[in-house]
């Protein structure tokens, strides 16, 4: 009986990659009848990817808008974090705390992509094209496992100069999809990233603070180890705590420029 091939690493510390797994799928299809939509977009998410750089994917909610005090802390957080790692902003570019942190970087004088879906929640829900963003900054997906392949893409780091996180802000249903499908990359070694990349989970007003006390009820019934979730992402209360965990992740000094800075190595 033919043994069945394991898509792994070589290395026993590296996990295999999403966009290897999905080339590797590619491949070994018989696609009769021409490319399927949805890996047509995973590949488009790709190719911006590799035209923009990799850089911080923001997840949050669609709903907070300017008048939300969050709203100022997630613009002010995204324009500090561009003007600390000097690189690219991702994000769904819908409305609310993804406004925020598109302006935000805007405002740094980086590059901001994302990757729009079809159907968002609050305003801008009729049309597919961004208010203010140029449209080759952005592609818009009808399918949310494309969306998902670039937000997650989107910060691997395939070398120790590529600065890099995940940071997720209060947000809703769709939040806690995205931030529990990462958690679970991560855990399970599959995120596809041959360097550590910080997570952090914004705890605004605490309003994740609930959601902490459930993974402790989890680790009290013995569905996760001591410790597990924490071990997975870092908690900040503030903007300040943020800045200083990825200051002190990538070596640098939060209040100097790193505009010439290269080759700079995780401490982790």
């Amino acid at each position: 009986m033919k043994k069945r091939r394991r898509w792994c690493s070589s290395s026993p510390n590296l996990a295999v990659t999403l966009r290897e797994l999905y080339l590797v799928s590619m491949k070994r299809l018989s696609l009769k009848r021409g490319q399927v939509p949805s890996r047509t977009e995973i590949s488009k998410c790709y190719e911006l990817i590799n035209r923009l750089g990799k850089g911080v994917v923001y997840l949050g909610s669609s709903r907070m808008g300017p008048d939300h005090p969050h709203y100022k802390q997630a613009f002010e957080l995204s324009r500090e974090i561009s003007e600390l790692l000097d690189c690219t902003t991702w994000s769904g570019v819908g409305p609310g705390l993804m406004d925020a942190v598109t302006k935000g970087a805007l405002q740094a004088g980086n590059p901001v992509g994302g990757f729009k879906i079809g159907r968002e929640s609050g305003e801008w829900t009729s049309s597919k094209i961004h208010p203010y963003l140029p449209t080759e900054t952005y592609f818009t997906c009808r399918f949310f496992s494309a969306r998902k392949h670039g937000l997650v893409d989107a910060a691997v780091r395939s070398c120790s100069s590529d600065r890099t996180a995940f940071v997720t802000l209060p947000g809703g249903i769709g939040t806690f999809d995205e931030v529990f499908e990462i958690l679970a990359l991560i855990q399970l070694r599959r995120i596809g990233s041959e360097f550590p990349v910080p997570f952090l989970l914004m705890n605004y007003d605490s309003f994740y603070s609930k959601l902490l006390e459930f993974f402790n009820n989890c680790e009290n019934w013995g569905t996760l180890a001591k410790g597990e979730v924490d071990s997975l992402w870092k908690v900040c209360d503030n903007n300040a705590e943020a800045v200083a965990y990825l200051s002190s992740f990538y070596n640098l000094c939060q209040h100097d420029s790193v505009k010439n800075e290269v080759g700079l190595e995780s401490t982790n």
